[in-house]
């Protein structure tokens, strides 16, 4: 048996000494990490805004959800680059102060801002003195105004806008050959909003609009008693004078009367629009390009889907945890400056890598054209060209945009 030869006393001294300097290292604190501080700030919803169907879940978290799984997988990285994400957040109730709930996601060192405000109470924190030069990431508000004559050098969209998302019903349609369009729009701004944009991206498109009709009926107007007879003899009296169409196209943001449309038409016609055939950012049904994967992630947090306002939040988080990673710093401008690089891109499950358009900070990004449980097809659709990136055919171009930073 072979042994090993002794080493004289000053070897074995120096080999302790060694030993004793490595664990004496090994208990030193690590520096610290370079922190990005996040605040979430979003807004209750109405007591009275109930799903039309009981199959639809009533949901007061979401957003905050999305931003809490986009810091989740920031850290996962983070952690072996000397970073840390932390996230606060803050719920507006209906009729409070947006500046005081902005003021404390600030005083709680808050330097980057998510935002799950609709329209009005966007723009009183991209107004509010306390914001500084913070940066705000709207993943929820889809008025082209925000991208167009009121945006903002610090305001950045991950929530497509109006146009994006009628764009991309519009070359779904295209690719069908259905070019003749009935549209029924509700009667509060936003579905007058988005009829005048699916009328816009129409006559972008080749299609034609060959009736229009407003429902009638106030958004809290729904049926309690579940008047199936009465439905069943109103909407085909209703849209019967319609010239033949391809599609009936519906304009209802608040989703107060468009659902009882499929299977009521005079004619036998496919529903589109805000119900039946929509399109949208993320989909529950959504499984390429790895999907499963965030959406299993999202589910084991959540204990629920992802909608496509978490899915704005967990890209706008996402967004600076891959801008930070590359660049290797947290640091405001330095993170900017490489999102709004040509380098810049984000996975986001969609199949094209998205990124920031230069001029008015809106991600351009694939859009899902889905039915309720089925992914029918992804714009842009094949032939639409554009000599940057097709996804470049999807709401305001450069030369047409009116965002003046």
């Amino acid at each position: 048996m072979r042994t090993l030869p002794r080493l004289p006393l000053p070897h074995w001294l120096a080999l302790g000494g060694i030993i004793v300097g490595l664990s004496w290292s090994a208990t030193l604190p690590a520096d610290a990490p370079e922190t990005m501080t996040l605040g979430y700030l979003g807004m209750e919803r109405p007591d009275d805004l109930e799903p039309l169907s009981v199959l639809a879940p009533v949901l007061d978290d979401e957003g905050r959800q999305g931003a809490r799984l986009g810091v989740n997988d920031n850290n996962a990285t983070a952690q072996f680059l000397d970073q840390e994400f932390v996230l606060h957040e803050a719920e507006v109730a209906l009729g409070d102060d947006v500046g005081e709930a902005l003021q404390g996601l600030i005083d709680q060192g808050a330097d980057w801002i998510i935002s799950g405000l609709p329209y009005d109470a966007l723009l009183e924190v991209m107004a509010h003195p306390a914001l500084g030069d913070r940066v705000v990431f709207n993943a929820w508000a889809p008025d082209d105004v925000l991208r167009g004559e009121s945006c903002h050098p610090n305001l950045y969209h991950t929530t497509p806008s109006r146009r994006m998302l009628a764009d991309a019903l519009a070359q779904f349609l295209g690719y069908k050959q259905w070019d003749r369009w009935a549209l029924v729009h509700g009667n509060t701004d936003e579905d007058r909003l988005l009829a005048e944009t699916l009328s816009a991206s129409a006559e972008r498109y080749g299609h034609r609009i060959v009736g229009d009709k407003m429902w009638p009926h106030d958004p809290m107007a729904r049926r309690a008693e579940g008047g199936f007879h009465a439905i069943q003899r109103e909407i085909p009296v209703f849209v019967q004078d319609f010239p033949d169409h391809d599609v009936l196209v519906i304009a209802d943001e608040t989703d107060y009367f468009g659902e009882y449309f499929p299977f009521q038409t005079w004619i036998p016609r496919p529903v589109v629009g805000t119900q039946g055939l929509i399109a949208t950012p993320w989909h529950r049904a959504h499984e390429s390009w790895g999907a499963v994967q965030l959406q299993r992630r999202f589910e084991k947090l959540a204990d629920r889907w992802m909608t496509p306002r978490d899915f704005g939040a967990w890209l706008a988080v996402r967004s600076l945890g891959e801008a930070a990673a590359r660049t290797g710093s947290v640091e405001r401008d330095t993170v900017l400056t490489y999102m709004l690089g040509e380098e810049f891109e984000l996975a986001g499950y969609l199949g094209f890598p998205v990124s920031y358009r230069t001029w008015n900070h809106q991600l351009r990004q694939p859009i899902l054209v889905t039915g309720p449980r089925m992914v029918a097809s992804v714009s842009p659709q094949e032939g639409y060209l554009h000599p940057r990136t097709p996804l470049d055919t999807l709401g305001a171009d450069e030369g047409e945009s009116s965002c003046q930073f």
